[in-house]
């Protein structure tokens, strides 16, 4: 059994930033921790604190071993929440966490397990 733990924080910049098209003056990441057994796998999307809600209410139920089902369930599971923006963010941020749960467990870089 996996078990996601979801964690948000905002963190300040030094001083406001911009891209031209907005500006901002801190950065919110969502970190996830997906733990099986005595390993833990980590992920994180830098994205607004819905994704966090969503993982929880939405995702965190739908994940096992096998990562890509586990991938295609959460894709299916937003069909109707939307699944580009949050919904995206959300998911890579738990796929990232199951992808390096499994090579945690196999003693294995991630890099190698995913193939550079």
């Amino acid at each position: 059994m996996i078990e996601l733990d979801v964690h948000v924080c905002t963190i300040p910049t030094d001083e406001p930033e911009s891209d031209g098209t907005a500006e901002w003056d801190s950065t919110t990441i969502v970190i996830v921790e997906a733990r099986g057994g005595d390993a833990v796998g980590i992920g994180y999307t830098y994205c607004e604190t819905a994704a966090a809600e969503l993982i929880r209410s939405k995702l965190a139920d739908l994940v096992h071993e096998d990562v890509r089902a586990s991938w295609l369930a959460m894709n299916g599971a937003v069909r109707n929440a939307g699944r580009p923006g949050i919904a995206s963010c959300a998911i890579s941020a738990v796929d990232q966490a199951l992808w390096d749960l499994k090579a945690r467990r196999l003693g294995a870089a991630l890099v190698d397990l995913l193939g550079a």
